[in-house]
């Protein structure tokens, strides 16, 4: 059955509540997450692009026990032949009577590439951080439409800046982990500039001013990402370039 983005977004919303109140903090990720967290104007925004939910996808850092039983206790079935391969790293949770499918990663988001949550995870309330949500976006090696659109709100509603501070991106945070990994850095540079190059065909959607900003953030971050100094296993993998795979090929489930 079709979900309405309504339900989904309380559905998940209720969820990372509940398990904040009983010690098992749950952040969102995500179009949905990133929904969450915006202002009205930028929600307006998402909804006029025509972003879509289907699921809902939560990071934590806490026992994977603990978590089944929570989820069990609130009317959710684990996907267990799923989980008997892939437990150590991901749940699947459904309510196949209302078409609700959850996925809940532990300690880190290993797709394209890898972001560590084990010191992070509790940066923002009830989404994972700024600039954790932006990385996870710009870490997809073969971005689509959807992930530019999102990007493209999140940058639209927030300041760039040194912390994680309130609604603010930290982009030293993300500068810091480009520096030392160049597959990473390679492929987060890469979909700035598409996104850069695409922001122009939204329009339709956004002001020219609007356009603007977003554009003047991509440069500040594409800026402090450039002349941030690199180490030297950064240095030796660019001399390699995209001659070898630089990222991990993700399999759909």
């Amino acid at each position: 059955m079709a979900l309405s983005k309504t339900f989904l977004i309380n559905e998940a919303v209720k969820i990372a509540e509940l398990s904040e109140s009983q010690g098992i903090p749950l952040r969102l990720m995500g179009a949905l997450a990133i929904y969450v967290h915006c202002s009205d104007e930028a929600k307006a925004l998402h909804e006029a692009l025509g972003r879509q939910f289907t699921d809902i996808d939560f990071m934590t850092t806490v026992d994977r026990e603990k978590v089944k039983k929570f989820f069990l206790k609130i009317g959710y079935k684990p996907r267990e032949r799923f989980m008997a391969i892939m437990a150590e790293t991901r749940h699947i949770y459904e309510k196949p009577e209302l078409g609700i499918h959850i996925d809940v990663f532990f300690n880190e988001l290993d797709m394209c590439h890898k972001i560590d949550f084990r010191r992070r995870l509790l940066i923002d309330y009830p989404t994972i951080s700024l600039a954790d949500l932006l990385l996870e976006k710009l870490q997809i090696v073969e971005i689509n439409e959807k992930d530019v659109k999102d990007v493209i709100v999140l940058l639209s509603d927030h300041k760039i800046g040194d912390k994680d501070e309130k609604e603010t991106i930290n982009a030293e945070y993300i500068v810091d982990l480009l520096s030392k990994d160049w597959g990473f850095y390679y492929t987060v540079t890469t979909n700035l500039n598409k996104i850069k190059n695409l922001a122009d065909s939204y329009n339709q959607f956004l002001t020219q001013n609007k356009i603007m900003d977003v554009k003047s953030k991509i440069d500040a971050v594409l800026d402090r990402i450039e002349k941030k100094p690199k180490t030297t296993g950064w240095k030796m993998r660019a001399k390699i370039g995209t001659k070898t795979k630089w990222y991990k090929e993700v399999e759909e489930i």
